[in-house]
């Protein structure tokens, strides 16, 4: 796959198969749009190219003083792209000014103008130029008087509800973990440093990694305890995983720690780790003591290992 950060140095293609979107969280529904590309570019023998945006276009539109929190990092929808097998993936910077341009500009002096698209795909929702002046509607216009083939795709759905990145974003803080992995087609996850904590849970006989996020502006589920995965050096490695404040401890700043089961966390400082939320288990709560803690973090640790081998399974 050939990455494009801008198309200063790029070499106009005689013909394409394009999908454009922000993919805030690449899942079954954008699956199904990319492999729509793919099977078209494949049939019509040109190139699949996918179109997206850095940074998220609503920081942007909205002018927020907080960042939207991302379900993906930049660098880790590049490797699902890569692992989608698209020919060409181009990231636009999306400055004010692109987010000015308009519809049509957008489509004639970007699309056509370097892509010369045979086929394009769109989502039914997807809207784009100043003011979202493009959607569904107006790109059957447009194509229809450029001779460019467009299909546009239904909403795939889970149930009565749509597959979109603000279903699953809204799953993933309200703690249902299992149902945004079903919509997401993969274990959400993301990259994490390694950094230095409080040691307690050493002195629990529980040693933690305290991990902070390496993208800023990162999603992180709702608080509580759950199993997850990290994936280090290649390896798997199953754990109970706490997000929250640690309320026994009067504490107040959220911290996101790893037990790993098989002792693995007390070597990790400095290092950057995947970890992945597998199943969520339990609300953070309040212990009258540290001993009450242990017993429920025994608990805690037998309900993980019982349900750890259905994943373990699948690898």
């Amino acid at each position: 796959m050939k990455i494009y950060y801008d198309l200063i140095d790029f070499k106009s293609l005689d013909s394409s198969v394009i999908t454009i979107g922000s993919y805030d969280g690449i899942h079954r529904g954008h699956f199904h749009i990319i492999n729509k590309v793919k099977s078209i570019a494949n049939s019509l023998e040109t190139k699949s190219v996918v179109i997206t945006f850095n940074p998220h276009p609503r920081n942007i539109v909205n002018n927020q003083e907080e960042n939207i929190k991302l379900l993906m990092s930049l660098d880790r929808k590049i490797e699902l792209f890569e692992k989608l097998s698209i020919d060409i993936l181009i990231i636009l910077n999306f400055s004010s000014d692109l987010m000015r341009m308009e519809a049509e500009d957008f489509l004639k002096k970007i699309i056509i103008k370097n892509l010369n698209p045979k086929c394009i795909i769109s989502g039914n929702s997807h809207t784009f130029g100043f003011k979202k002046s493009g959607n569904s509607d107006y790109l059957k216009k447009f194509c229809k008087l450029n001779n460019i083939s467009l299909e546009v795709v239904k909403l795939l759905k889970d149930g009565d509800r749509g597959i979109s990145s603000t279903n699953i974003r809204s799953l993933l803080e309200n703690g249902f973990i299992r149902r945004a992995n079903y919509e997401l087609g993969s274990i959400y996850g993301f990259y994490a440093n390694v950094v230095s904590g409080a040691g307690r849970g050493k002195k629990l006989k529980y040693p933690t990694a305290n991990l902070v996020p390496v993208e800023k502006d990162q999603l992180f589920p709702k608080t509580g305890v759950y199993l997850t995965r990290c994936i280090i050096n290649g390896l798997n490695h199953y754990g109970m995983c706490n997000f929250g404040i640690r309320p026994t401890f009067g504490e107040n700043d959220l911290v996101l720690e790893v037990h790993l089961f098989d002792e693995t966390s007390k070597d990790l400082y400095d290092s950057c780790i995947w970890i992945e939320f597998l199943e969520r288990i339990r609300d953070e709560k309040k212990f009258p003591s540290a001993k009450e803690l242990i017993k429920q973090l025994k608990k805690d640790e037998e309900i993980c290992l019982s349900l750890k081998y259905k994943y373990q399974l699948g690898e």
